[in-house]
């Protein structure tokens, strides 16, 4: 189950340059730095989603976050904000919306499915709300550089926003299997009921888990503008599912109790080396999304047959 999503990874990369007409141009440092500046907004996103999915929830709002925020860091700046009160209102504004989840969850009684897929079509209609049904164009500030494929200085190799991905997946992997946090989020993933004869406050935790994974996906919503150099209200439609899909392939399980941060990364660049050799093959967009469809069917049924076993 560990080698599982590296021996994946592994595969597709070999896939891809076997078919390459030039493997050597897809194994260059100039494509890998391409890959990781694409994998920023999908890796960030998984590191939310994992929480999510290990507690036993699911967000199927992702994607109307990042274009909400987005569209909130581009109106800031271009009202006149400083750049980083611009960055921390988008990733703020994030963390509401998910607090906002977590409580409909809890206090309401809402399933998360159903909670999260009402706030896809809420945060997309106050996106396009705030941008007036169109794109917000934004100064040159340090903003747009977070997400750049050959940053400035060339010292750092990759993007700005992937050091910040990297230092932030560090920081959720210590915490979920080094603290109380982490262990009860297992522990209401693997069993909701005991958990709570147990004296887990499983409604608060929940409200956090949802608050903690919104601010993700507000920073998520902020490298999707600097990667853009515009707030976008249409944007990041179906990302959802790239984001569900990396944390599936990387372990987590639909059933909660089970994943990890390390697990999730590797299935988000998975994600962005599937659709960067889909894109040099020439592929049209529908057959990347097939075949990420057929990888989520396929992850699911794998844990299910894993799960059946074990309780043989």
């Amino acid at each position: 189950m560990r080698l599982g999503p590296f021996l994946g990874l592994a595969a597709v990369i070999l896939f891809f340059t076997l078919l390459s007409d030039s493997p050597a141009n897809y194994l260059s440092m100039r494509n890998f730095r391409i890959v990781s500046a694409q994998t920023v907004i999908v890796a960030l996103g998984a590191i939310g989603m994992t929480m999510i999915i290990v507690s036993g929830g699911i967000d199927l709002s992702v994607g109307s976050v990042i274009a909400l925020t987005g569209v909130v860091t581009a109106t800031t700046l271009r009202a006149g904000w400083s750049p980083l009160p611009a960055l921390v209102a988008g990733v703020v504004i994030g963390g509401l919306v998910g607090v906002v989840n977590g409580l409909v969850v809890t206090r309401l009684k809402v399933l998360p499915f159903i909670a999260t897929l009402g706030m896809l079509g809420i945060a997309r209609g106050v996106a396009k709300w705030l941008a007036d049904q169109q794109t917000v164009n934004v100064p040159d500030t340090w903003v747009n550089e977070l997400a750049v494929t050959f940053p400035d200085p060339a010292w750092l190799l990759v993007a700005p926003g992937v050091w910040v991905a990297l230092l932030l997946a560090v920081v959720a992997a210590l915490v979920l299997g080094n603290t109380v946090f982490g262990r009860r989020v297992f522990a209401i993933g693997s069993n909701e009921a005991a958990a709570r004869a147990c004296g887990v406050a499983t409604d608060r935790l929940k409200v956090w888990i949802y608050g903690l994974a919104g601010l993700l996906f507000g920073l998520s919503g902020v490298m999707q503008m600097s990667r853009l150099r515009q707030g976008d209200p249409t944007v990041a439609i179906g990302s959802e599912l790239d984001v569900i899909a990396a944390v599936v392939i990387g372990g987590g399980s639909l059933s909660g109790g089970e994943g990890s941060i390390l697990g999730s990364m590797i299935g988000a660049l998975i994600m962005a080396f599937l659709r960067n050799g889909s894109q040099q093959m020439g592929w049209p967009t529908f057959v990347q999304e097939i075949m990420i469809g057929v990888i989520i069917v396929l992850a699911v049924a794998a844990d299910g047959l894993r799960r059946s076993r074990a309780t043989q």
